[in-house]
């Protein structure tokens, strides 16, 4: 039986992340998105992760501040909904041969326990203090 191990993710595959990230993070921040769910939504892109071929990517976004899980949910709809044309922006701000597919994605970090534990006060934040 053959074992397969997650790998980290190529130079390549990090710097296209990047750059699919920002140009995100523009379009949206300029509100030209026409689906009602996403017009006047404040959403964070956390990480844009980019498979190994290049052709399909997942953002991952949380609303800004916060926010309410339905609200979130109905927020990832109309992103998905609006990916062909996230796509198109995409293409047009990030110089590629190929634009990947997105799709997105709500980031639960910061429902991760271990996370929790460090955001609280006195908790681990590796600096020497618990002897990490």
């Amino acid at each position: 039986m053959i074992k397969h191990e997650a790998r980290a993710p190529s130079q390549r595959q990090l710097k296209v992340g990047e750059e699919l990230r920002h140009a995100l993070v523009w379009t949206l921040e300029r509100g030209k998105v026409r689906d009602p769910a996403v017009h006047d939504a404040r959403v964070t892109v956390t990480e844009v992760r980019i498979s190994r071929d290049l052709k399909n990517a997942t953002a991952f976004v949380m609303p800004l501040g916060g926010g309410e899980r339905e609200e979130a949910a109905a927020v990832i709809q109309g992103l998905n909904r609006a990916a062909p044309y996230l796509r198109r922006r995409m293409a047009q701000a990030v110089r590629l041969k190929f634009v990947p597919k997105v799709s997105f994605h709500i980031d639960t970090l910061l429902n991760n326990p271990a996370v929790i534990r460090d955001l609280e006060p006195g908790g681990s934040r590796g600096d020497g203090e618990d002897g990490t």
